[in-house]
C-alpha cells in the first residue's frame, strides 16, 4: 500500500492534465464555472504511511503541478496516525489521511472524516465502490504470506497454505502484526475468517493451533522488511507492501497465496473532517481516483491492484496474474459488524498463550 500511494499521487497529477485540460484536479472536477470553484489554500498536510523516498518524489511532483502550494507529510504507522487523528478531531492538523483505511472498518471512523466522494466513484470496479460515504478506495489490500526460501529451504518445508503454517518446525518463526492497530494483520484475520467462517469455533481452532507459531510484529512494514532480512520464515501480511522488496530486486523471499483461498481488502484515502485545507484537501483525492493516473501510477508502482476499472495495468507487474489466485468471498458487512468482537476474542487468545 505504501508503495501505491507515493507513485500514485505524483503521477496522478500529470495524468489529470490530459484527463481534465489544466493542471487543477479540483476545478476539473466540479462541474462549475471556475469562478465557483473554491479556492486552492497555499497549505496541504498529508498523513501518510508512506515511506521517506516515496514521499520525497510525491512531493517533488505535486509542486511542478502546484508551486504555490505547501505540502507537509506526517509520517507514521497506521494505529499510530488514526490515534493521532482522533486526539486532535477538536482542532484538525492534517488534512489528508492515507493509513490503513480498509472496507473492513465499516462506519468505525465516520466522526473523524469528511463525508466526501469524488466525482469517480462510478468508475470504481464492481464490489469495491466506498460502503461508508467517505473512504475513496484507489487500490486493493489483497492477502498474502511473505516467505524466505532460503529459512524455508533450511527447514526444508515448501509453505503453500495455512495448514503448512501450523508446521511445529515454525514455532516462533511466523510473523504478524497486531490485527488490533495494524490494517494488514485485521486483513489477514479477516481472510481466515472468510475462509474458516466468521467467529466460527473453526476459525478459532485454527487461530488457537497458529499462536504457539506466531510473533507479533510491531507494524505493517515491519513484517515483510523482517523476512526480507531473515529474522523470520514467513508473515501474514499484504502484497502491495511486500511486493515492495520484490521490486526492488529482493531475490530471497516470495510471495504465497494461499491454497485454502485469499481475498482483498478495498484501501482507500479520506479528507480529515473539518481540515483546515479543504479545497486543496479534496483536490489531491479527486486526483488518486483517476483512471489515466493509475495507469500511469502502474508503471512505477509494480506491486498494487488498483481499482478504476477503466485503467490499464502495466506489463511491470510483479504480481501474479488474478487468475492464478483461488479467491474466496469476503463477507464485508459481518466482518465489520462483528469486528470488536473478534478482536476481543482474538486479544483474549494471545494473552492466555503469552501470560
Amino acid at each position: 500500500m505504501k508503495r501505491l500511494f507515493a507513485a500514485l499521487f505524483g503521477l496522478l497529477m500529470a495524468a489529470s492534465l490530459v484527463a481534465c485540460g489544466n493542471g487543477n484536479p479540483a476545478a476539473s472536477t466540479s462541474g462549475s464555472d471556475s469562478a465557483d470553484a473554491p479556492e486552492m489554500e497555499s497549505d496541504l498536510v498529508v498523513y501518510s504511511t508512506a515511506t521517506e523516498e516515496q514521499l520525497s518524489s510525491w512531493s517533488e511532483r505535486f509542486r511542478e503541478l502546484y508551486p504555490d502550494v505547501n505540502i507537509e507529510f506526517v509520517s507514521g504507522g497506521a494505529g499510530e496516525l488514526i490515534t493521532r487523528v482522533t486526539g486532535e478531531a477538536a482542532a484538525p492538523n492534517g488534512d489528508v489521511f492515507m493509513a490503513g483505511l480498509l472496507n473492513t472498518d465499516g462506519d468505525a471512523y465516520s466522526d473523524l472524516f469528511e463525508h466526501y466522494l469524488t466525482p469517480y466513484e462510478d468508475e470504481v470496479m464492481d464490489g469495491y465502490q466506498s460502503d461508508n460515504g467517505f473512504y475513496n478506495y484507489n487500490a486493493l489490500s489483497t492477502v498474502c504470506l511473505c516467505v524466505n526460501t532460503e529459512l524455508e529451504a533450511e527447514l526444508g518445508l515448501n509453505i503453500q497454505s495455512y495448514a503448512d503454517l501450523l508446521d511445529p518446525a515454525l514455532q516462533g518463526k511466523v510473523l504478524m502484526a497486531d490485527p488490533a492497530s495494524s490494517s494488514s494483520a485485521w486483513n489477514n484475520l479477516c481472510n481466515i475468517m472468510s475462509i474458516f467462517g466468521v467467529d466460527s469455533d473453526e476459525a478459532w481452532d485454527y487461530i488457537e493451533r497458529l499462536m504457539p507459531n506466531l510473533v507479533m510484529a510491531g507494524s505493517s512494514s515491519a513484517t515483510f522488511n523482517s523476512i526480507v532480512q531473515g529474522e523470520y520464515v514467513v508473515g501474514l501480511t499484504y502484497e502491495n507492501g511486500a511486493a515492495i522488496p520484490l521490486s526492488n530486486g529482493a531475490d530471497n523471499i516470495r510471495l504465497v497465496y494461499p491454497t485454502e483461498g485469499v481475498s482483498a481488502a478495498a484501501s482507500g484515502v479520506a479528507v480529515i473532517k473539518n481540515c483546515p485545507h479543504p479545497a486543496a484537501a479534496k483536490a489531491f483525492v479527486d486526483t488518486l481516483m483517476t483512471a489515466e493516473a493509475q495507469t500511469i501510477a502502474s508503471e512505477v508502482d509494480t506491486g498494487t491492484r488498483f481499482t478504476n476499472k477503466n485503467m490499464t495495468l502495466s506489463d511491470a507487474c510483479v504480481l501474479p496474474s488474478s487468475d492464478s489466485i483461488t479467491w474466496v468471498d469476503r463477507p464485508v458487512a459481518e466482518l465489520c459488524a462483528q469486528k470488536e468482537t473478534i478482536l476481543e476474542h482474538w486479544n483474549s487468545l494471545w494473552a492466555s498463550l503469552n501470560s
